[in-house]
């Protein structure tokens, strides 16, 4: 609803400002310029963004110190403290970073964001920047038409920085021009009034540009060109730092309790540290004036003191924020509590998990060990055990002798319930994610799609195992319910045993486990054959019973086989920390083939 307000009342203000001055559209021109010069920057920093920058910051946010310096560097060098929360609270989201690391990175994103006023005031403002502008456009539109992802990024970013300048370039014209025809200053209100009204302009500026550079910018033309007083500036920058947590909370609209999280810690803070900015604006004011004096600025440089003094609020909140870390992370977690999430439903496949690669492969990797835990549950259940049975050290063929018959359970009604939706919504977030050939991620999806189908016939193999299961538990034949009992309990040890290994640390290698159990497999038929063959000369097994068991033996084997490829998959051969020697010892199918042999 207020969307539908707000669009045609920001047309019907343009028009009219259209309307009285031709100036006007120059400034409104420079501003739309910029804002796509910002879109543009955006595009390029993200085709960064498929496995380098997240690199970084998994590697960078350790310590606390770590992720404030990433994210000061980072939003000083993409000009954007949008993008950095964005990816913050992408990453928060998918798990790769924590909630501590998420909100040092906001801090220093804050930090950050201010160099963009120094850049502005210091350089923007002193020389022709439309000059610098033109080859970057031209330069910049010429690597937009290559198909290599680097140089296409690098395109967007020039795109962007030249319509940055020639954006900039015309709001300052533009204001220029307008003061002779019109004099904004005369709107001037001095004291707290106009501190809060300038502030809540400059609030409602940056929501609706959604860029807080956009309204400094603005800000810092306008006042370089005296149509607005330097009070009334400073002010601007306070809400323009207010304001710019929109973004961060429209992203987190789509992601789970941990982005909400970190968008609430950026409200927190940059609210703190505008109310601070507020309470001791004169105080803060009187700063700025010593700190210019000491390091050369002008008296009457306006421009350079609100540099100053968009720095000093952020570094004096960061200050202030910093012993209370724990308590707004403790607070945080308090208040967003996460919400069960119904076993059909993906938990981890949000829209905001997609828009990183690194993102979108720990989010589907995520996904696919839920249905891991779902499978878990409908293999024990299947095999006539419960799951803390199944994953524990109890003794499952004392178990199994003990048993009158299996507990009623669906195994096809379980699996339509619990895995086939899961299955479904992650082929879908793949095509989704869009994650192409040119992504260093795809590779790790294809296996990870490959690991939900191995589970996914896995559990269609044990429905038919557990058919004539259920009935030989309940029957007399003592030889028949031994071998069925040893399936079952193999097949059960066999996922115990993989669930070890995915709960195993790092440094443990798995890959001896599985390829003892590919040979303990291969034993396996070999002694059930033979005892078949036995049983049948001997008269003790009649025919049907043996064709029965062949076919049921086959369906173990394939639960068998497909579980170990999925372990392989999963939790082995893929795993991009796994060493090439621990690869190279892996049996190959052949190598297996040759062992049966």
């Amino acid at each position: 609803m207020l969307r539908k307000i707000l669009l045609p009342t920001i047309f019907i203000l343009l028009g009219w400002g259209f309307w009285i001055s031709p100036d006007f559209k120059e400034i409104a021109a420079g501003v739309s310029i910029f804002l796509f010069g910002m879109l543009s920057l955006e595009e390029g920093f993200r085709a960064f963004t498929g496995g380098t920058l997240e690199s970084i910051l998994k590697n960078t946010t350790n310590k606390l110190w770590k992720s404030l310096s990433f994210g000061v560097v980072t939003t000083s060098l993409m000009q954007s403290s949008s993008l950095v929360s964005v990816i913050a609270i992408s990453f928060l989201s998918a798990g790769l970073i924590g909630l501590t690391a998420g909100v040092g990175i906001i801090f220093g994103a804050n930090i950050g964001t201010t160099t963009g006023a120094w850049l502005i005031a210091g350089f923007g403002l002193k020389v022709k920047i439309s000059a610098y502008a033109m080859p970057m456009l031209v330069f910049g539109v010429l690597l937009l038409f290559q198909k290599n992802k680097s140089l296409k990024g690098i395109g967007y970013i020039l795109t962007g920085l030249g319509f940055l300048f020639l954006g900039i370039h015309y709001m300052k014209d533009g204001f220029e021009s307008f003061k002779d025809s019109f004099d904004l200053a005369q709107y001037a209100v001095a004291g707290y009034p106009g501190l809060f009204l300038f502030t809540a302009i400059g609030i409602a500026a940056t929501v609706i540009m959604q860029s807080s550079h956009a309204t400094l910018v603005l800000t810092i033309t306008a006042l370089a060109a005296g149509q607005i007083t330097y009070d009334n500036g400073l002010a601007l920058a306070i809400g323009a730092n207010v304001g710019t947590t929109i973004t961060a909370i429209i992203g987190s609209l789509s992601s789970n309790e941990q982005g909400k999280r970190l968008a609430a810690a950026h409200l927190v803070f940059n609210l703190v540290t505008g109310l601070i900015a507020i309470i001791f604006i004169y105080q803060m004011m009187a700063s700025v004036d010593w700190i210019s004096e000491h390091v050369g600025i002008a008296q009457d440089d306006y421009t350079l003191k609100l540099a100053v003094f968009h720095t000093l609020f952020n570094i004096i909140g960061v200050l202030v924020m910093l012993p209370l870390m724990k308590k707004l992370v403790s607070l945080l977690e308090g208040m967003f509590i996460p919400r069960e999430v119904p076993l059909s439903k993906p938990k981890f496949l949000h829209d905001s998990a997609a828009d990183f690669p690194d993102t979108a492969l720990e989010a589907i990797r995520q996904e696919t060990l839920r249905v891991w835990d779902h499978s878990i549950d409908i293999f024990a259940h299947a095999f006539g055990f419960t799951r803390e049975q199944l994953i524990s050290d109890t003794d499952l063929a004392n178990i199994a002798r003990q048993q009158k018959h299996l507990p009623e359970f669906d195994v096809e009604m379980a699996y339509e319930l619990r895995v086939k939706p899961l299955f479904s919504s992650i082929v879908t977030f793949i095509a989704q994610a869009g994650l192409s050939s040119e992504n260093e991620q795809s590779g790790d999806v294809y296996w990870l799609r490959t690991a939900n189908q191995q589970m996914v016939e896995a559990i269609k193999a044990a429905k038919h195992l557990r058919t004539n299961l259920s009935i030989t538990v309940q029957s007399g034949d003592r030889m028949r319910r031994e071998i069925y009992d040893n399936m079952r309990v193999q097949l059960s040890l066999l996922i115990r045993q993989l669930e070890a290994i995915r709960q195993s640390s790092p440094e443990d290698s798995p890959v001896l486990s599985l390829d003892y159990m590919r040979l303990a497999l291969h034993e396996h038929c070999q002694l059930l054959n033979t005892r078949m063959a036995n049983a049948m000369r001997e008269g003790t097994m009649s025919g049907s019973v043996a064709t029965s068991l062949l076919n049921d033996s086959n369906y173990a084997q394939e639960v068998f086989r497909t579980l170990v490829d999925m372990g392989e998959t999963l939790f082995v051969r893929h795993n991009r920390s796994l060493s090439d020697a621990e690869r190279e010892v892996l049996l190959s199918d052949d190598e297996l083939h040759a062992l049966e042999s």
